[in-house]
This record gives C-alpha cells, sequence and structure tokens, in this order.
C-alpha cells in the first residue's frame, strides 16, 4: 500500500465526505496496542489490591496497566471527527482480552449518500488489525489484515474507533494531571482528571509491539501535546476517556483551516467479566488490495 494512498484515504474519512470515504481510510488501518506493559500482563495480580493513587499524575499514569489487571472489559467507543464545516460521528461497541491481547470493535458507520450504513468489523492484537466490510472490493465474510507499520495514525483514529488498549496505553504518557471532581456515576464515585499526554512518552514507557502504534501516531499527529480527561473509580480503572488528536489534511501544513480534529471517547465496563477473542482464520484473509478499492 502506497504511502500517498494511505494519506488520501485517512484525509478523505477525517474530512467526512461520505461512508465510502469513511470505509476507504478504515482499509487503511493498523493497530498495535495492548492495555497493559508486559510486566502488567505477565504477573498476576490480584484487582482488589490496586487503589487509586493519591497524587493526580501517578493515577493516570498507573490506569493502564490497574485496568489490565482486570483481564478482560467492555468498551463503548465514540469518534467525532471535525475537519473545517464538516463533521462526522462514528460509534462503536466491543471488548478487550488480556490474556490473549486480543480486542474485537464493531463500528456503526453511517449512511451517505448513495451508500447504506453498515458495520465495520475490527480484530485488534499487538501489531495488527483485521478489517472486515473494509471495502466493496472485499468478498463478504472476509478479512484484511494490515500491520501497524503500514499505518502513520497508529490505529488511533483511522478505523473509525480507538481500540480501547491504545485509548488506555495513550495515558502512560501523561504529562500533566488535573483532579477536576468526583462523581457518582451507577452507583460508582469517579474521579475526574483532565491534563496532556504525550504519545512518545507513552511508546517509550509501553514497550514492545504494543508500542508502535503510538509511536507512528506520535509522529503524525500534529498537536503534540494532546488533550485527556479521565474518569477513575477507587480501583484506579479505567471507566471513560476522552482525548482529542489533530492532524493535517495537508501534507506539511500547520495552517489552522487545514487541520482536523478527532475526539475519541471510549467507556469501560463489565472488568473482569469473561470474553473470548479469536483471530480470523487464514482461509477468511484476503490481501490489502483487496481494501484499497481504486487505488
Amino acid at each position: 500500500m502506497s504511502r500517498p494512498y494511505r494519506r488520501a484515504a485517512l484525509h478523505a474519512a477525517a474530512t467526512a465526505t461520505s461512508v465510502a470515504a469513511v470505509l476507504g481510510m478504515a482499509a487503511c488501518s493498523s493497530s498495535g496496542q495492548t492495555t497493559a506493559s508486559n510486566d502488567a500482563q505477565t504477573v498476576k495480580v490480584n484487582p482488589a489490591d490496586d487503589h487509586l493513587a493519591a497524587d493526580p499524575l501517578s493515577a493516570v499514569r498507573a490506569a493502564a496497566d490497574i485496568t489490565g489487571h482486570n483481564g478482560s472489559i467492555q468498551d463503548v467507543t465514540t469518534l467525532h471527527t471535525v475537519a473545517g464545516k464538516k463533521q462526522m460521528t462514528l460509534h462503536g461497541a466491543g471488548v478487550y482480552e488480556y490474556s490473549s491481547h486480543l480486542g474485537r470493535l464493531e463500528v456503526t458507520v453511517p449512511a451517505g449518500g448513495s451508500t447504506p450504513a453498515g458495520k465495520l468489523v475490527e480484530v485488534v492484537s499487538p501489531g495488527l488489525v483485521y478489517l472486515q466490510n473494509s471495502g466493496a472490493k472485499v468478498p463478504a465474510g472476509k478479512w484484511v489484515k494490515l500491520q501497524v507499520q503500514q499505518l502513520g495514525d497508529g490505529n488511533l483514529v483511522s478505523s473509525g474507533a480507538t481500540d480501547p488498549a491504545g485509548a488506555a496505553e495513550a495515558l502512560r504518557g501523561a504529562q500533566t494531571a488535573q483532579l477536576v471532581d468526583s462523581a457518582t456515576v451507577g452507583g460508582v464515585v469517579l474521579k475526574h482528571y483532565k491534563g496532556t499526554l504525550d504519545l512518545a512518552d507513552a511508546a517509550k514507557a509501553t514497550g514492545g509491539p504494543s508500542s508502535e502504534g503510538l509511536a507512528l501516531a506520535s509522529r503524525t499527529f500534529t498537536v503534540k501535546k494532546v488533550p485527556y480527561d479521565v474518569w477513575l473509580d477507587e480501583h484506579g480503572r479505567i471507566n471513560k476517556v476522552v482525548e482529542v488528536f489533530t492532524f493535517s489534511n495537508v501534507p506539511g501544513s500547520t495552517a489552522a483551516k487545514d487541520q482536523v480534529v478527532v475526539t475519541s471517547t471510549s467507556v469501560f465496563s463489565g472488568f473482569g467479566t469473561p470474553v473470548q477473542v479469536s483471530l480470523p482464520s487464514d482461509a477468511d484473509v484476503v490481501g490489502p488490495s483487496a481494501a484499497a478499492g481504486n487505488k
């Protein structure tokens, strides 16, 4: 997949011109995230022993590991894109399983022009992403397999959702953290923090294949101090995280009129509730050229 096509696909989806553009962007995405660091995934920790740190910055930076101690989560995701006067909102839902380092998301793609609404299915693993329903030329029921190196944004925005692993791991790069307030949501007391994070720092703190997507995104996004809001429970687990990513739809431009702003919201629940995610079989995987359409 050529670099010009990847850039064009990302731009097309972010400017929200049509559903076909969204699918074009999704066809060029990849993921390299897991929500807990390598050490946290191999060391058994009793989630009941986790507690929210008193220091805001420590609490935010530890949230990804603590969330991973629970073994699995359910995720509801929203991606809102603004490019000039054009806007688009995509909704998704899925699960993430830490023992297998696999997540599965289904993203609802709205209708646009002559293109009907549909669902983009995504399975993520460290360094890889599998996409189903990613383009008109992909046979029904088949998957496209892509590597994180094929994408500049590390799959943080380009497939219509930020996978839960990436959303959590980005918090390891928190530079500032301020406790805003506390609120009881569904009977759970949550503390709300906000600040900025650095994706390059997050990649260093994550390490391994899981860091590749974050490192790529740190070079692609034009606003390096990424704003975030996160709500943590008494154990320090992420219940909700909002991150705002900005990139240019004109290569090399830093002009305000050329910037695309993507607000990613992930809501986690079902901590520890068993889930099962499996990789698509090799027989159901087609080459990335099938997803490229009229490349």
